[in-house]
């Protein structure tokens, strides 16, 4: 075992000493590419680590896992090592900061099968090892295919990312009604605003049509993100620009979207899933296919 493995596995036995399986399981999603939605998630989750939370972010945009590059690190295995037997959790999980991890995706890679039960179990009891996390952002790919709806079906909480584009629009609806099919909450950002204004017209106008025809829906505004200059900069960089500037515009307001989502969370809304914790999750993912 590697240095940085034996650290990480100290780390997740420590950490799960007498610990309750209690993680929240918050999916980002868009209705198409080019939104924002992994830089979103990233910084997000680097917010919430800051507060003292142990945080996790699984790239889970299957066929384009890019959250590595994202941010500046190269891991030797993935989740897909993991589902396949190859190694532990200790061996995949990537430590970014004190307190927030990233657990690697596998471009290409179907992570979602098994071919045998034994298998199956085998990756429940390792990845329950995950239980010390308070959260886990989970980046999921874009548009409104199966494995997209298999993990925001699963977690507690979806966020929509769409933008004031013509096609962002439609496709951000495309999401809400896919995802109609019971009652449910789903929270909306709109990014990449010329104003507050605009991005509130957005909303409103998605908000319309889907109250009038998806009464399934209950949608909500967590806030908007404007066009940044610092967040072009920080995606070429391939760094986190709410850690690097920490005094730009969209840091300061994806802050203030957090604290919306927290208070959330704190009064009790979220409807909690059947079945705790990472193994609770993954088999919520899992019976689905």
């Amino acid at each position: 075992m590697s240095n940085q493995a034996q650290k990480l596995a100290e780390i997740v036995s420590s950490q799960n000493a007498g610990k309750n399986a209690k993680t929240k399981f918050i999916a980002i999603t868009s209705g198409k590419g080019g939104v924002g939605k992994t830089t979103i998630s990233a910084n997000l989750g680097w917010l919430l680590a800051q507060k003292g939370y142990q945080v996790g972010l699984l790239d889970a945009d299957i066929g384009l896992a890019n959250l590595d590059v994202m941010l500046g690190v190269k891991p030797e295995k993935t989740i897909l090592n993991l589902m396949r037997g190859e190694c532990g959790v200790e061996d995949i999980l990537m430590q970014l900061d004190k307190t927030f991890y990233l657990v690697p995706g596998e471009s290409g890679g179907d992570i979602l099968k098994f071919g045998e039960r034994y298998a199956l179990e085998r990756f429940y009891d390792e990845i329950k090892k995950l239980d010390f996390l308070d959260y886990l952002v989970v980046d999921t790919g874009a548009g409104i295919g199966d494995s997209v709806q298999t993990f925001l079906n699963a977690a507690d909480e979806t966020l929509i990312i769409a933008t004031p584009d013509p096609a962002a629009i439609t496709d951000a609806y495309a999401m809400l009604k896919v995802l109609s099919d019971a009652p449910r909450r789903l929270l909306m950002i709109i990014n990449q605003t010329q104003s507050d204004r605009e991005g509130e017209q957005v909303y409103e106008k998605i908000a319309k049509v889907a109250a009038k025809n998806l009464p399934n829906v209950d949608l909500k505004l967590l806030g908007t993100l404007p066009r940044d200059n610092d967040v072009t900069r920080s995606v070429r960089g391939r760094y986190l620009f709410s850690k690097e500037i920490a005094n730009s515009r969209s840091t300061a307001r994806l802050s203030e979207i957090l604290g919306s989502l927290l208070r959330l969370m704190e009064r009790g809304m979220l409807e909690a899933k059947e079945g705790s914790g990472f193994r609770g999750f993954f088999k919520r993912l899992l019976d689905q296919f």
